[in-house]
């Protein structure tokens, strides 16, 4: 079957929380991107079926810059709700992503907003005025305002392509050994008499 590559992308003033707040976030960030898929898949203007994924998260991006995103690869269709046969879904531009885009916006929020409630946010520096229920709330209102970034690609070529885009995110780190400008011997002390230790300078 045809797979779809969709991206959701964290806007910055977002990511600023994100930065402080990794594993509140980066969760919220999971669960509502899969949230905006289910519910879009289910409905049945669109897909009218169940709908499955496989979910990379991204916290870096190409520049080495904090930028959250998750990438889903989605498959070209789903079962029914009643098990009976198979829905598939039509060309790339049925996945709707200005309605992806409001939809993921507003499940984000309301889980933003509830873990700040929850108490489970902390800020810092720059950020240490959001603490304050009234300054968190008009940066939510901020956030409601801007264009959340969702985009869908074409279809890929099949499930060894697939399985070649998981395994480059499954099988490398996140500073490969190319990206490296220089290796070089550091001294280092690690025990009385002894020295040892390497330094690397990314690009």
């Amino acid at each position: 079957m045809p797979y779809f590559h969709v991206v959701f992308t964290l806007p910055a003033p977002v990511g600023e929380i994100a930065f402080q707040n990794k594993a509140a976030v980066y969760a919220i960030l999971l669960r509502t991107a899969a949230e905006t898929l289910t519910t879009i898949a289910a409905d049945p203007r669109h897909l009218g079926a169940k709908l499955g994924m496989t979910m990379v998260l991204h916290t870096w991006g190409q520049t080495l810059q904090h930028h959250p995103h998750v990438h889903c690869v989605v498959p070209g269709g789903g079962p029914s709700f009643d098990g009976t046969r198979w829905v598939a879904v039509a060309p790339a531009s049925s996945w709707p992503v200005r309605v992806l885009s409001r939809l993921f916006r507003r499940l984000f929020l309301r889980e933003l907003e509830n873990a700040f409630g929850a108490g489970r946010l902390r800020f810092f520096g720059k950020l240490g005025n959001l603490a304050k229920p009234q300054a968190f709330a008009r940066r939510l209102g901020d956030l409601r305002r801007l264009n959340w970034v969702v985009y869908a690609k074409p279809p890929f070529g099949g499930p060894e392509q697939v399985l070649a885009y998981l395994g480059r995110y499954t099988h490398r780190v996140a500073i490969a050994n190319s990206r490296l400008l220089s290796l070089a011997k550091q001294q280092r002390p690690t025990s009385p008499g002894k020295t040892t230790g390497r330094a690397a300078r990314p690009r």
